[in-house]
This record gives C-alpha cells, structure tokens and sequence, in this order.
C-alpha cells in the first residue's frame, strides 16, 4: 500500500477499526465487511495518487460513516424484527486468547450497552460511541462525521441523555481485576442451572434481574424480556432441564467482555450463546442468542 504507512502497519488499525464497525451495527459480519470496505477505499485512493497523511484517520472516517449509511438502511429490518433483537455475539473462548479484534472490543461494548444505543439515531450512535467508548475529542468527532464541534457537543448531550433515560449508564466492562470474581459466579450459575439448584439459582440473582431472548422468530425463544429474580430462575431452570435432555453441552467464553457460556447440540453444532452481566456479585442480566443467523460466524 503506498503512502505514508504500509500494509502491515496499516493492518494493526483492524482491531480499533472492527470495533467501531461493530459497535454501530451490532453485527459481526457487517463490521467485518465495512472494514474491508474502508481499506479498498484507502487503497483505491492511493492508486489513483491520492495523498492519505494520516491513513488511521482516513480508515477510522470511512468506517464511521459506512456505519451511519448502513444504520439508516437497517433501521427498517430493525423495526420488523420479530421479538427481542440483540446483537450478534463476539466470543472470546475462556481457555485461550482470541483474535486481536476481539480483545480490542473486550473492555469496550457489552450486549446491554449495545441495546441501549439503538434508541440512538445514526449520527448519535456514532458521536456517542466515538466519545464515550473510544476517548476521541470534540474535534476528532467533529472531523470523523462532518458535523461541526459545537453540534457534536449538543448531539453528544442529548444522547447522553436519552442512554440515560433508558435506565443505564453507559458501561464498560468491570475492572480487570474482577474478571476472575465474575468467572466463577458464571461457573457456579451454570452448574447450578444444570444441576436444578433452584435455591443456589436464586441465590445469584438480583432482584431486578433481566432476561433477553433472541430467536429472531426462526428457534424458539422467549416472546419477551422477562424480569423478577423467581421468574428467571424458573424459566432458566427449565430451559437446562430440556435441554439435559437433549445432550446439549456448555462451554465457557467471554462474550462481548462478559462471562458466559457457549451451548453446543449433541452433534458439536452451536446453538446458542449465554452472556451473564455481573455486578456486586450478582447476576443483572441474561442475554441469550439463540437466532442462527447471528451465530453462523461461530462456527466459520
């Protein structure tokens, strides 16, 4: 790649590139996609004898604003989406490290946080996550979306303000130190969900926790979100119990920076995936996928 960067250092922008992309779609496959996208961009423009000075900032322009084009043709198939709509997971297996996109994105977007910023318009969206999650100035953010610096700050505001009116701050995932901490309540809910300790269950479970299905309409899955420490705990009880009896297996991952559980059919097939957000040493929210078209890049 000629210019003032060549390809491999070029390459090293992928991860922070990805997780950008990914966290204006919510889709694994399309951030991928708009990446590639940016970098024949780049490429194209240096062929055709374009001088790029700062090439990352080229890349990271170029996928914010894919990611605003393809938000405002998505938000119709959004509209129409049967059930719960959660975005598609990015696993981490707990027994080794995962690709450099993924350990970029791992202190970054949770599933929650994800939902939250589909309140948000296109251009929201990406102001808000370009300032919020990835430390960009009001410059920076001004110069990546093509709004002035005062508007940024007024957009910024407002979408501050509408995640908050959601019912929670903007979050990232907790502490390093407590990664440990949350791995083994995550160990502990499954082995009690598996072994039907309705006691134990309840036991891990806030007060307010929340359940989210996605089936997407094509698997069975909840209708709705469902909340209550009993309810949950009844549900997911039965949930496992089922599924003992179908020979589906678990098997622990980080998803999207939190603990949880990939689930496999009894032919290696994945099927699902469980996200658990922890807190206090409580579990606050199940997020679980289990619509096959955000789980087909698992099993690539």
């Amino acid at each position: 790649m000629p210019g003032s960067t060549d390809v491999k250092e070029a390459a090293g922008y992928r991860p922070l590139l990805f997780s950008i992309a990914y966290g204006m779609t919510g889709s694994v496959g399309d951030a991928e996609d708009i990446v590639q996208d940016a970098f024949l961009g780049l490429s194209r423009a240096q062929q055709e004898g374009t001088v790029i000075v700062n090439p990352k900032a080229y890349l990271t322009t170029a996928v914010t604003r894919l990611g605003i084009n393809h938000l405002r043709s998505a938000r119709v198939r959004r509209e129409t989406y049967v059930g719960d709509w959660l975005p598609e997971p990015v696993v981490v297996p707990a027994d080794r490290p995962g690709p450099a996109e993924q350990a970029e994105l791992a202190d970054s977007l949770s599933m929650a946080f994800l939902v939250l910023l589909e309140a948000l318009s296109p251009v929201e969206r990406a102001v808000f996550m370009l300032r919020e999650v990835f430390g960009y100035g009001y410059s920076e953010v001004a110069r990546i979306t093509g709004k002035s610096e005062a508007n940024c700050r007024q957009i910024f505001a407002r979408a501050r303000q509408r995640i908050a009116d959601g019912g929670q701050a903007a979050a990232g995932t907790p502490p390093r130190e407590r990664r440990a901490e949350g791995e083994k309540l995550a160990r502990r809910f499954f082995e009690a969900a598996a072994g039907g300790d309705m006691d134990a269950l309840l036991g891990m479970l806030a007060p307010d926790v929340v359940l989210h299905g996605d089936g997407g309409g094509k698997v069975p899955a909840f209708g709705k979100r469902l909340a209550g420490r009993l309810p949950v705990g009844r549900l997911v009880l039965g949930v496992f119990r089922r599924a003992g009896t179908l020979g589906v297996s678990l098997r622990p991952a980080w998803i999207n920076g939190r603990p949880g559980a990939v689930k496999f059919d009894a032919e290696g097939r994945v099927i699902g995936v469980i996200e658990l957000d922890i807190a206090d040493g409580m579990v606050h929210a199940i997020h679980a996928v289990a619509n096959p078209d955000k789980l087909s890049h698992l099993t690539r």
